[in-house]
């Protein structure tokens, strides 16, 4: 916990996603020199890293509500929490919220983003496995676990729907195993009450 009040939020991400990639190397290395049956533990250098988030926070409960002031903030701190990332894909269910969560990043990229249709989940993960490449995903409550899920990650315990706008899932998402996440956290952080 010291480290990561001694290191801004960008410079923590990129600790973070090198200890992540040094883990399955190390995992992968230590499996290769095993005396075990055989398995395919290959880090492949296409295998798409995928970041999924929520939408940030709304300004209104409307079906179609825009972003409010702290949701606004919330995404230009994705933008520079993903500024090393090398995004090369955006997605974005099509929503205002999650549109306006994805611009910054996309904008930083110079990529336009992607819309895919939120009740065909499965589609969207297999042209992310055919891509390769990085990718970040914007989502909803009940679709970005789910999205985490068929990638292959863990989606962890249920979002808060009234107030969990922080989560950032990284999972690494091989052709030949099970893919490999991380749950972390950026902006605001959400505090659970005893209202919740």
């Amino acid at each position: 916990m010291i480290v990561s009040k001694l290191l801004n939020p960008i410079t923590l991400m990129n600790v973070y996603i090198n200890f992540i990639l040094l883990i399955v190397i190390s995992v992968s290395q230590f499996a290769c020199s095993s005396k075990q049956a055989p398995k395919d533990t290959t880090i492949e250098a296409d295998a798409p890293v995928c970041f999924l988030v929520r939408h940030a926070e709304k300004a209104d409960l409307s079906a179609d509500a825009e972003l409010s002031e702290a949701g606004k903030e919330r995404t230009l701190e994705l933008a520079k929490f993903l500024r090393s990332a090398n995004i090369e894909y955006v997605h974005s269910s099509d929503f205002i919220r999650t549109r306006e969560t994805a611009a910054p990043t996309a904008n930083e990229f110079g990529l336009t983003t992607e819309i895919y249709d939120p009740d065909d989940l499965e589609e969207l993960a297999h042209k992310i496995r055919a891509k390769g490449g990085n990718h970040l995903i914007v989502g909803h409550s009940n679709t970005t676990p789910e999205m985490v899920k068929l990638l292959g990650g863990d989606p962890g315990s249920q979002i808060n729907e009234a107030g969990e706008f922080d989560r950032l899932y990284i999972v690494y998402v091989p052709a030949n195993s099970t893919g490999k996440s991380i749950l972390m956290r950026y902006g605001t952080p959400y505090i659970l009450s005893s209202d919740n």
